[in-house]
């Protein structure tokens, strides 16, 4: 896939997505199979407050394609892709929580797979997706999710907030994810509202404007957090050595995904990457 989709056509392709799933299915619909489900899992908890041993708590990602990537594997650009298979593997290799990604146009993923991910393992479940709308935020909760992604370059502060008020009165754990200095400091003041144990801050490592990632990024933002124990560093965490760097500034939480799935044993990758650490 051509790597010049920028962020700004993803979202506008969310508004029109959004739009007419909102058109199909109306919130008293949402809220009545959010009133059959029982509480969610814990998110903030599972990785913020890591069992004995664990040195760095991994967030670990179903990702079948990227806009930068394409299909991760040729294998996962098929009607037999099994999200469960993958997510199976990282709960028996330690991971923390599970990060799946729910766009369907640029990322090959389905709402679908959040329930069935949820059914299948113990831990609990982040819907990674761009959110524009409070509508998705019920979708989310009725699908099954734990925890919703809010990308502050798709948001404005305002949004951000109402958002962070919704998710949780629904008892979500919000991600609020940056890329910049200026977005940080931005919604710096808002994150761990209006609950600190429903809310974590994610630095993405990812330069949109090339593309391109960096780890080296969260380290040199990290002086601006005002509480690294919930940050969460994502995307270009290659190696144990990456995770060791990483620890030594203070950060503790990482979301991985591609170089996880690149690999024809995900959780076997896991395991050797927690293990080296």
């Amino acid at each position: 896939m051509a790597d010049s989709i920028t962020l700004e056509q993803i979202v506008e392709h969310k508004r029109e997505e959004v739009a007419r799933e909102k058109a199909a299915t109306e919130l008293s619909v949402l809220q009545d199979r959010i009133g059959e489900l029982g509480r969610p899992r814990n998110f903030f908890g599972a990785v913020t407050r890591r069992p004995k041993g664990m040195r760095t708590a991994v967030i670990a990602e179903v990702k079948r394609r990227s806009p930068s990537a394409g299909w991760i594997r040729p294998e996962y650009n098929s009607d037999d892709f099994d999200p469960v298979v993958i997510a199976k593997q990282y709960h028996e290799n330690g991971a923390a929580a599970i990060s799946c990604l729910t766009d369907r146009e640029y990322f090959g993923g389905d709402i679908s797979y959040i329930h069935a991910i949820r059914d299948a393992v113990p831990l609990p479940v982040l819907r990674k997706d761009f959110i524009i709308d409070p509508w998705q935020i019920w979708q989310s909760r009725a699908a099954g999710a734990d925890a919703v992604l809010l990308i502050a370059e798709c948001l404005s502060e305002s949004q951000i907030v109402d958002m962070l008020i919704l998710a949780h009165q629904l008892q979500l754990t919000a991600l609020v994810e940056v890329h910049d200095m200026d977005n940080l400091l931005r919604v710096r003041p808002h994150i761990g509202f209006p609950a600190r144990s429903y809310c974590l801050l994610g630095i993405n490592n990812r330069d949109l404007s090339t593309m391109t990632t960096d780890i080296a990024h969260s380290m040199r933002l990290v002086d601006l957090v005002d509480d690294p124990s919930i940050l969460v560093t994502e995307s270009g965490i290659r190696s144990s050595e990456d995770l060791a760097r990483l620890r030594r500034v203070g950060i503790r939480i990482a979301l991985i995904g591609e170089s996880l799935m690149r690999s024809d044993d995900p959780g076997g990758a896991l395991s050797d990457l927690l293990a080296n650490s």
